[in-house]
Order: C-alpha cells, then structure tokens, then sequence
C-alpha cells in the first residue's frame, strides 16, 4: 500500500510512492476488462488526430507512463514504426511484457475492434500492430528532449502525484520528450482526488479541468485542443467528474523549452 498523507499533511509526490506495487489486476478488472463508453470516447477523439497521420510517417512515438493500458498502444500503432511504451512500474512492465510476448488478453480484441473502425489501415491481427511496441522500464522524467515524433499520455501526470506543481513538470517534460512541430495527444482524469483501487490501495491524485490544461500546455503547443467527456456511470465512482481530452503541436523553435 503506497504512503497516505495524513490530514494537513504536505501533498505526496511521486517518489513517495511505491510504483512497483501499482495493483494491475485490480486496475484492469474495473476499468479494462470490457470496453466502457469512455473509452470509446477517447479512442474516437484521438482517431481524429491519428487520421492526420499516414501510417508509418511517425519513426518513433512514445506511451508516457504506458501502464497496463494497451489501446493507447493500438492508436500509436496505426502511424508509428515503433512505439516504446515507458513504465517505471515492475508490475506493469510484467503485465506489458506478457502481453507482448504471450499475446493480448481477450478483452483487449473489442478496444481493437473499434480502433480499426476509426482507423482501417491497422493490421487485422492485434499482435501484428503491438509488434511495434517496445516496453522500455524506466523514468519517464529521465527521457530526453526531443526524441519522438509523437508522445501519447493516458491518465498518468494527475494519477502519480497530489501536487500541482509536480504534476505541471510532468506536463512539461511530456512536451519536451517530443521533437518541435511534434505531436502529443494525452487523456486526464477530471477533478480526480486521491482514489483507491481495489478495497486496500489507495494512490495520489492531483484535481485539474480543462482551465488547468489549457493553462499548462498553451507555452508548451500550438494548434492546441482541449474538450472533455462527463464521468462514466459504467467505471467505479473515484471522485472525478469526468475526463480531460487534449491534442497538440509542440513549439518550435526549440528554444522556447528552456
């Protein structure tokens, strides 16, 4: 169980935490194992940047802290020659690389199903499109500037820490890991608190609306879109109000990173 502030206490940060022990299979039994309306939700949002793409024009895109979430990895599939999926989690690397190597559980093949429909040049096997995928275990902070041609977030800079200002570095180093005129496309959690998963974990949450966003990646992005879906009765109730969708260029020149 990862350290819980008491109250008053100062906010947990990320390194406060024990990633190692991030509960996959509680965390896929509630939210995975069959495709909610939110998920289809952000797979066709995102679809609409991916179909900008030709496939294969993206060398190489990045999963920013992959967790055990394959449909952001189908998504980057449809236009990237490899995809690292970045996990710092042992558990969550355990479970990617499983995926990998033994294939896809049977519940990911409707997410697939769908992503095909938004985007018919993926392969039909889902192994063929995942063959790109390279499970990288590390930090993601430690990823250097200006690598990929795309980077891809699904609920990880507002899920690893309770305090702003950490969770605006993540947002920033996300942006610097791409290359300027790259592409990021990232989901959010809305106004999530700390939460639990399971009936004993509990782990950090930072509250941020589509204000907060617009706020931290408007220096970082052009071509800038932000828009949001409302809480989905069909997912556990864990305090957020819905989810924060966002795609984007990010600046050139280079220097504007700082």
């Amino acid at each position: 169980m990862p350290a819980f502030k008491a109250p008053g206490a100062a906010p947990i940060r990320n390194d406060d935490v024990d990633w190692d022990s991030w509960p996959v299979q509680d965390y896929l039994a509630e939210n995975y194992r069959e495709l909610h309306p939110c998920d289809a939700a952000v797979i066709a949002h995102h679809a609409g940047l991916y179909r900008e793409l030709a496939p294969g024009s993206v060398s190489q895109s990045v999963e920013f802290g992959a967790g055990p979430n394959l449909y952001p990895l189908m998504l980057a599939a449809s236009v990237s020659r490899r995809v690292d999926a970045v996990e710092a989690g042992a558990s969550n690397v355990a479970y990617l690389t499983g995926q990998l190597r033994l294939g896809p559980d049977a519940s990911w093949q409707p997410f697939y199903a769908l992503c095909r429909r938004h985007l018919p040049g993926l392969p039909s096997p889902l192994p063929e499109a995942l063959s790109r995928v390279r499970v990288v275990h590390g930090d993601v902070r430690a990823l250097p500037p200006g690598r990929y041609g795309l980077a891809s977030m699904h609920f990880v800079a507002e899920g690893a820490t309770e305090d702003f200002t950490e969770f605006t570095e993540f947002c920033r180093l996300f942006a610097r890991c791409v290359f300027p005129g790259g592409y990021l496309v990232a989901a959010f959690m809305e106004n999530m608190p700390t939460y639990r998963i399971g009936r004993f974990s509990r782990w950090p949450g930072c509250p941020v609306d589509p204000d907060a966003i617009r706020e931290v990646f408007a220096p970082l992005t052009e071509r800038l879109s932000v828009t949001r879906i409302n809480a989905d009765p069909t997912l556990p109730d864990y305090g957020d109000s819905g989810m924060v969708l966002m795609t984007g260029r990010t600046l050139s020149p280079p220097g504007r990173y700082g």
